[in-house]
């Protein structure tokens, strides 16, 4: 060991050695935690009891960061004891400097810039999920749940309900947490031998230290833990939470028109229902849901979609939430579950229209389950009712209702074992949506009456989970009405009128759609420097996803390769950096190349005073679109250069902000995107963030209209375009305070503003070309009246309403959350949603904000409490 200095770590009762030099190639030997038995805990977080000085302790933390490897500069020391009932941890963790620690109250499971003790279970030894339990500081709790053998992989919408407090002292402060059996899921064997590690994180000084140190040029997680010895097995009762509820909501337009005959002006509604959660083993939960309400969640963020493609948003209903990572699988996206209470597709019409926003769900149930041995199940159902929607014609006086959705039933299953030395998994996820449709009419045409789809994937991991082979393949298949499989077929996904494509047509008569998918893949995810992947996948042009899932196209070859270079190992002017570069080509079955982009580099860097930098560049040639043009031919697209940039500030701070470019330039156009975000986090309850966006766009390809008409060269049909000018501008703000982690008021708002000037109109003249013709040129007349546009052509005169729009939204909510019992939790919420659309485009961004709070719109207004019991 001549020339080398060595460090002897001692972490709970293992012994290793580690080399500075090479800290990143060491794995760290795992050790193992010691529980006592213990009795009559009082969880203040001040150690008093006599369990903690008999318990045996563990310390000799490592830092991940800012120099991985070496000792904790902030010393840490962890026991735990347990009941009949419950697992106890307590800590102490000692400070250099006590009278600086940051303890910010915030709401429960918002991570802060406190200090955090966390607490990681593999309770079902299964090496590769495990819980998750935290506290600040400032005895804020923190949970979730990690689905896979990965750090980084989190779900927050595991809410259990548990205890944690804290307490300070003039060496640092103390903790203390009660974790009930009832709430952890474990196979209840005689050996009930778990893993445990434990982290703590100190964001004044960039430090986050470990009891088990997994190294950064390292996978795994769960996989690496230490061994939690000493609990007996505990009571084999089954328990059953429930949790009903009550809630009332008011809407309040803020303009009311008396001659609407579905605005009372109270349009009060009140409702009850009830969650119930059944444990059928320790390892096994039943989860059903009766007239759930979602009065609380946040509202979806406003834009304006040009596109052909669905906006899609994230789940935000807790019911949903919580378990979501298995159902998710697959390889593809068999199950959204916001398809489940969505928006009907169909409306009524009238001059006042009474329109149902969503879809009432009748109920759900949900099951989940892990064994010992690697098995991992889970099965949802859901139905949700018929709708209708009344609309009301004031020059007839006449009322019509119609079914807008009908009742449907929504199912999804999956399951996934682990096997072999590293974690390897096989799984298999089936759905079915099945709809009482009659035949023909509106309601056939718009839905389906069955959909079924289904897939596996495999992930073989090798050498320690260095290399991972994946493996994955699906089908779907829809039946219904012709009409409604008609849509599918000329639907956005799959465009089979496009009348340049050979291997695909419309058949008007088909009452079935049937699809497939595949996808391989090779990847090096672990080493101190290179990584690599390679991936290739294939979607047949009938494979359909959206009646339970999510799919933007069909249709697509597509292969992707990447190679990564990474330097973890801090150095005169980086904490770390990487570089990235890869390739990736898309092309329909027809041999279309879609998109190309060859190369794309990205690259991030963290700095030595912890602010980053992630910049990416890529350039694509000329390709061709078949979607461009809504259905008709694919049309060549010019070739782009893509770079973004950003740059943010140290996450420690008090103050985080960021500022970022977004840039994308081609041949004929240009758009642009400035956004910045700003958080402050003062001292004490309140945290205070402002995220705006600038986009500045000209696009002299965007979709106008199809009309008829057209030359040979586009199949007879006129494929209008415009160049816009597209201005939009949003915020979003937030600012909570927090009265306690159990109380907390709540403030969103969002003002969005878009604006778009359509201008030099013309006609695709040959879909292989860039070149447009545009009107009031080569002998045609192009006149503007009011809010349309009349071409003449020849003998061949029509018409085109002016694309322009300005687009304002204000949108917000207030909330007031108080966890006033146990898991038993009192919401007041208020929602504000204006927005409106003008056939116009304005000149000025400024005079429009300010138009905002005229702007028409309604307010709603909420109350819900919950109760929890625990039987």
């Amino acid at each position: 060991m001549t020339g080398q200095s060595w460090t002897i770590a001692i972490v709970g009762a293992s012994l290793q050695l580690l080399s500075p030099a090479s800290a990143h190639a060491q794995t760290v030997i795992p050790a193992r935690v010691q529980a006592t038995l213990a009795s009559d805990i009082r969880v203040d977080g001040r150690l008093d009891e006599p369990v903690w000085a008999a318990a045996q302790w563990s310390s000799g933390f490592l830092q991940r960061d800012p120099i991985e490897g070496r000792p904790a500069t902030q010393a840490t020391e962890v026991a735990l004891a347990f009941d009949d009932e419950a697992l106890y941890v307590a800590a102490r963790l000692h400070s250099t400097n006590p009278a600086g620690i940051r303890s910010l109250v915030t709401r429960r499971d918002v991570e802060s810039a406190s200090e955090q003790l966390i607490v990681s279970l593999d309770t079902y030894r299964d090496r590769r999920t495990a819980f998750s339990f935290g506290v600040t500081s400032a005895g804020v709790r923190l949970d979730y749940y990690h689905p896979a053998d990965d750090r980084t992989q989190r779900d927050y919408s595991y809410d259990p309900v548990w205890e944690a407090a804290t307490a300070r002292d003039s060496s640092g402060w103390t903790a203390e947490m009660r974790i009930p059996f009832s709430q952890l899921r474990f196979d209840n064997t005689a050996d009930l031998s778990w893993g445990i590690n434990v982290a703590r994180r100190v964001p004044a000084l960039n430090e986050e230290s470990f009891l088990v140190l997994v190294p950064k040029s390292e996978t795994g997680w769960a996989s690496r833990f230490a061994e939690l010895t000493g609990l007996t097995r505990p009571p084999t009762t089954q328990r059953a939470e429930l949790l009903p509820y009550v809630a009332a909501s008011a809407r309040l337009p803020s303009q009311r028109n008396p001659l609407n005959p579905f605005d009372d002006g109270r349009n009060i509604r009140q409702h009850t229902g009830v969650d119930l959660r059944l444990r059928l083993r320790s390892n096994v939960a039943l989860e059903a849901t009766l007239n759930p309400d979602f009065g609380e969640v946040e509202a979806d963020p406003a834009e304006v979609n040009l596109g052909v493609f669905e906006t899609t948003f994230p789940e935000k209903r807790p019911f949903f939430t919580e378990g979501r990572e298995l159902l998710s699988g697959g390889g593809a996206s068999y199950f959204y579950s916001r398809r489940i209470g969505a928006v009907p597709r169909l409306s009524a019409s009238g001059t006042f229209v009474d329109q149902p926003t969503s879809t009432t769900i009748l109920g759900a149930a949900k099951l989940t389950g892990r064994t010992r041995g690697g098995l991992a199940i889970s099965a949802l159902a859901a139905v949700t009712g018929e709708e209708s929607a009344r609309g009301f014609d004031t020059l007839t006086a006449l009322m019509d209702e119609q079914i807008v959705q009908p009742r449907t039933t929504f199912a999804v299953a999956r399951a996934q074992q682990q096997f072999g030395q590293w974690g390897s998994t096989g799984g298999a996820i089936l759905t079915a949506v099945t709809r009482q449709v009659p035949e023909g009419g509106a309601l056939g045409a718009a839905y389906p009456t069955r959909a079924i789809t289904g897939g596996t994937d495999w992930n073989l991991r090798m050498k320690g989970g260095e290399y991972v082979l994946a493996f994955d393949a699906g089908f779907s298949r829809v039946t219904g009405d012709s009409s409604s499989i008609l849509r599918l077929q000329r639907s956005s996904a799959r465009y089979f009128q496009r009348p340049d494509a050979e291997h695909v047509e419309v058949d008007p008569g088909r009452r079935a759609l049937s699809g497939y998918r595949a996808r391989a893949a090779i990847s090096k995810e672990a080493g101190r420097h290179w990584l690599w992947g390679m991936n290739a996948e294939a979607v047949s042009p009938g494979f359909e996803l959206n009646d339970a899932g999510q799919l933007s196209t069909a249709d697509d070859l597509s292969g992707t390769a990447d190679l990564t270079y990474r330097e973890n190992l801090p150095g005169g002017l980086f904490q770390n950096y990487s570089v990235n570069v890869s390739a990736f080509g898309n092309r329909s079955f027809d041999g279309v190349t879609k998109v190309a982009e060859v190369p794309s580099i990205f690259a991030n860097a963290t700095l030595n005073n912890f602010w980053s930098i992630s910049a990416h560049y890529h350039w694509s040639p000329r390709t061709r679109s078949t979607t461009v043009t809504r259905g008709g031919p694919a049309m060549l697209m010019p070739d782009n250069e893509h770079v973004t940039f950003d740059l943010r500030g140290n996450p420690g701070d008090r103050v985080v902000w960021s500022l970022g470019v977004d840039q994308l330039t081609d041949e004929i156009g240009r758009r642009q995107e400035f956004h910045g975000g700003l958080a402050f986090r003062p001292a004490g309850r309140w945290q205070l963030s402002l995220s705006p966006s600038v986009t500045r766009a000209r696009d002299q390809r965007q979709y106008v209209a199809t009309l008829d008409g057209g030359p040979a060269a586009t199949y007879g049909a006129r494929y209008v375009f415009a160049n816009i000018d597209r201005r939009e501008v949003g915020v979003q703000l937030r600012a909570n305070y927090s009265v306690t982690q159990d109380l907390s008021l709540e403030l969103f708002v969002q003002p969005f503003v878009s604006i778009g000037a359509y201008h030099d109109l013309g006609e695709v003249v040959d879909p292989r070309q860039l070149e447009l013709r545009l009107y009031g040129t080569d002998g045609t007349v192009l006149e503007k009246e009011r809010s349309r546009y009349t071409i003449t052509d020849g003998a061949a005169r029509f018409t085109i309403a002016d694309p322009d729009f300005t687009v304002r939204s204000l949108r917000g909510n207030a909330v007031m959350r108080w966890e006033w019992h146990r898991g038993s939790t009192l919401y007041v919420v208020w929602q504000q949603d204006r927005s409106a659309r003008d056939a116009f485009a304005h000149e000025r961004l400024a005079p429009t904000f300010e138009d905002l709070l005229h702007t028409p719109g309604e307010h709603r207004l909420a109350v819900k409490m919950s109760y929890w019991l625990s039987l």
